[in-house]
């Protein structure tokens, strides 16, 4: 294989992916030449287009193709994308091709690498971790998934010394890093396609641990067994570092911050939910660790935004509350309810969800019906299917999935038909969750609810 710096051309096989399209981002800043393709054009892949990268979005062998050399052109896709006749194409006429892992791992393998990796709570973790990285001026670039509200990108070049990546799990990509610092968030049973049980997917995680070189860069949630000496953190528990003291005031929350040596009070935060106090503890962790002062943390993490699609949160005149979240897992959805609940106990909550995959519904049924039991009223969409078939998963449906949620008020609608039924309810907090098309909600109930303002 060639050295990253000799390939003049990125072709790009499924392009609209969060994480591609940071290393899409990545190469286009680094001056070269970027193509790809994906089968549906989204948000994220008109932004691309309007940056200067030629998207396609149909499965056909044209001449932005054929022109291209296999000496100097990298193809690079992600292992979502199981069958493709551009994909055949490359493969049959020996172009180099890679997994979007690997070419992360070649990346950031000569920078000191901060892997965060998590079931639940890797991208805020590791966006928050970037963000202080900015606010702190250290030299480093990020490839997050998702997008930060600061940086309006999944990517940013800040220098080269320090590289923030979130370390994904799925197909075990996150083992082709090389982590020199490394979160642990959670390790819950999840890609269930991939690794077959939670006994398994805990082995991965493990794997992932032993790639940092250092036991004291190695942070994990405490009460995670990773099967070697760590640094633990938590929230109103004692660990190494860990956050207690918490309060809220006008949607912000206060915490006091505790390392092995000293106690840093009233950090705010607005970012809701005790797990996200969690994800913001190991973050202040990292940067403390990387001599980055305190005063400077607390103005940081103050100026914190989020990320699109991580409870975003809008407040109307007329009282309505609407909050979009990234949520597919049972655990996820249980803790933006449960913030929800935290801050607005008393209004009437109406849930319209997407489920993401046939096989994360089979497999978390049970655990998605009881999150959404804490709804007062709920819109259940389709299944959306991405990589999968449905003709392999028979009898695996939303109407299925709806038989187990004892709500009263819950019906199945199709994403197309979901806005005009959203209009006909009432509710005082509309929360849309999951991690498919559902966000093409997005625009449209916001033009409707007529937003004076946004937080």
């Amino acid at each position: 294989m060639n050295n990253l710096e000799t390939y003049q051309n990125f072709y790009f096989v499924g392009i609209g992916g969060i994480g591609m399209s940071a290393l899409a981002r990545y190469f286009h800043a680094s001056g070269k030449k970027v193509l790809g393709y994906d089968k549906t054009n989204t948000k994220l892949t008109a932004a691309l287009i309007n940056e200067g990268i030629d998207i396609v979005f149909e499965d056909t062998i044209d001449g932005r193709i054929t022109l291209l050399q296999k000496e100097n052109t990298l193809v690079i896709y992600t292992p979502a994308i199981k069958k493709l006749d551009i994909l055949d194409f490359f493969n049959d006429h020996q172009f180099e091709v890679l997994k979007r892992a690997k070419v992360l791992g070649l990346i950031t393998e000569n920078t000191d690498c901060i892997a965060v990796a998590g079931t639940h709570g890797k991208t805020t973790t590791s966006t928050l971790v970037a963000h202080l990285c900015k606010e702190s001026d250290l030299p480093f670039s990020c490839f997050l998934g998702g997008i930060s509200e600061n940086f309006r990108s999944n990517f940013l070049y800040n220098g080269s010394q320090y590289s923030v990546v979130e370390a994904d799990e799925y197909d075990r990509s996150f083992l082709n890093l090389s982590p020199d610092w490394a979160v642990i968030t959670s390790t819950d049973a999840d890609h269930l396609d991939i690794y077959g049980d939670k006994n398994t997917i805990e082995e991965g995680f493990r794997q992932f641990a032993a790639l940092v070189p250092d036991n004291q860069h190695l942070f994990v949630r405490k009460g995670i067994d990773i099967g070697r000496p760590h640094i633990t953190y938590a929230v109103n528990e004692v660990a190494d570092y860990y956050s207690d003291n918490l309060r809220m005031e006008d949607d912000k929350i206060y915490f006091d911050f505790h390392t092995p040596t000293e106690t840093v009070k009233d950090f705010i935060w607005e970012t809701p939910g005790i797990h996200n106090v969690e994800n913001a503890t190991v973050a202040l962790a990292i940067l403390n660790n990387l001599g980055v002062d305190f005063e400077t943390l607390k103005k940081a993490i103050a100026h914190f935004k989020g990320i699109k699609r991580r409870y975003t949160k809008h407040r109307y005149q007329n009282g309505k509350i609407y909050i979009d979240d990234y949520a597919h897992h049972p655990t996820e959805i249980n803790a933006v309810i449960s913030s929800i609940r935290t801050f607005y106990p008393d209004k009437k909550l109406l849930v319209v969800f997407q489920p993401h995959l046939f096989s994360r519904t089979r497999d978390f049924a049970d655990g998605f019906a009881e999150s959404l039991n804490h709804a007062d009223e709920l819109i259940l969409l389709d299944i959306y299917p991405a990589r999968e078939l449905q003709e392999n998963f028979e009898g695996i449906t939303s109407e299925w999935l709806l038989e187990k949620v004892t709500l009263s008020k819950k019906e199945a609608s199709t994403l197309a038909d979901a806005f005009k039924k959203i209009k006909e309810k009432d509710f005082d907090i509309l929360l849309t969750v999951g991690a498919g098309n559902v966000d093409t909600l997005y625009d449209p109930v916001c033009e409707w609810l007529q937003p004076l303002q946004s937080t």
